[in-house]
């Protein structure tokens, strides 16, 4: 599982990852804050399918792959 990412992954990296990831994690995969990311979801806009657990997020990581490859639906 990835943790504390520093650097953007590559698609074939994320394609490795766990079915999901944390808001961090995704945020960075795509090239944004976390915050931003977090913003999305909260207004319910995110462009990765995301799952609510209590209070937490987790961000589905095929969906975060669809979108990194161009496959995500418009």
């Amino acid at each position: 599982m990835p943790s504390r990412v520093t650097r953007r992954p590559t698609l074939r990296e994320v394609e490795r990852w766990p079915a999901t990831v944390s808001v961090s994690e995704a945020a960075t995969a795509l090239g944004i804050s976390a915050s931003h990311l977090r913003a999305q979801i909260a207004a319910d806009s995110a462009p990765v399918e995301v799952l609510r657990f209590g209070r937490a997020y987790r961000v589905v990581t095929a969906s975060l792959v669809d979108l990194l490859s161009g496959r995500a639906a418009a």
